[in-house]
């Protein structure tokens, strides 16, 4: 690459380094990537100098056309412009420039136009879909820890197994639990919790839960002995959840047996419900 024809790219933005443009009347930079395509900058001078700005033609410019808005300065002047689909965007600028001048490009945002006449799609994420994909990783990295045992650092003896957990993820999740390894108690000393009033599997969807993997089927087969933890744990939100839930199945219930014009006993899973509850 020659030095005079290299643009320099961090990021979103492009910089272009005329180092002279003397008498020649037309000059085009080398390749420079943005986003998935390669671009190229061009100026020409005629009465004005003509800066353009445009992407290379390759198979990802025809199938996938991007819409670029950017801010575009010379010098001291400063330009805003949509660019659309394949057409280049032309600059005249009503000014000479003679000897070293800089040309810098910054991408606001760059999308690709969708063929099928869909809306165009960024691709770049916003803070929403930003933080939507920093949470799905976090998800899944928890996700590990817990499957796999990763670097696990306390045990759980539920009646009929033992589980492996994080001390740190339990104690930010329940006071209860962060009690426990605060101060010198049993569970601090041996790295070991006991939950002889739940069954593996219940304890598990308590896990998963605190560790934010839990799926719907799993909940609603275990909302019970959730509940049920949540109290003794002080875990409000698994609690509000619980709760929610089995209000909904209860008044559920009643509505049906009211439109039925008929009376329902109130059910083993029901009399559980309340006796929790209250």
């Amino acid at each position: 690459m020659s030095g005079d024809t290299r643009v320099d790219t961090i990021s979103r933005l492009a910089q272009w380094r005329i180092e002279s443009f003397g008498p020649c009347s037309y000059k085009r930079s080398d390749a420079f990537k943005v986003g998935i395509w390669n671009w190229h900058l061009s100026i020409e001078k005629n009465r004005y100098l003509y800066i353009r700005l445009f992407p290379e033609p390759s198979r990802a410019s025809k199938d996938q056309p991007p819409i670029a808005r950017f801010v575009l300065r010379v010098s001291n002047l400063v330009h805003e412009r949509l660019l659309r689909t394949s057409e280049d965007f032309v600059w005249p600028v009503d000014s000479t420039f003679h000897g070293r001048f800089m040309i810098d490009v910054e991408f606001l945002d760059l999308r690709i136009c969708q063929l099928n006449g869909a809306d165009p799609i960024s691709i770049w994420p916003t803070d929403g879909s930003m933080q939507s994909l920093s949470s799905q990783s976090t998800l899944g990295c928890l996700s590990r820890m817990l499957g796999e045992a990763i670097h696990t650092d306390v045990t759980i003896n539920t009646a009929d197994g033992s589980l492996q957990a994080h001390k740190a993820l339990l104690a930010a999740s329940s006071p209860v639990f962060q009690s426990m390894f605060l101060h010198d108690l049993k569970e601090k000393e041996s790295s070991t919790i006991e939950i002889s009033d739940i069954s593996m599997e219940s304890c598990m969807a308590l896990l998963s839960y605190l560790y934010g993997t839990i799926k719907q089927e799993d909940f609603w087969k275990h909302r019970l002995a959730l509940l049920a933890a949540a109290n003794k744990y002080d875990i409000t939100s698994l609690k509000d959840c619980c709760e929610e839930s089995l209000l909904e199945d209860i008044n559920s219930g009643m509505s049906s047996a009211a439109a039925g014009s008929m009376v329902v006993p109130i059910g083993e899973t029901e009399e559980r419900v309340l006796d929790i509850l209250v």
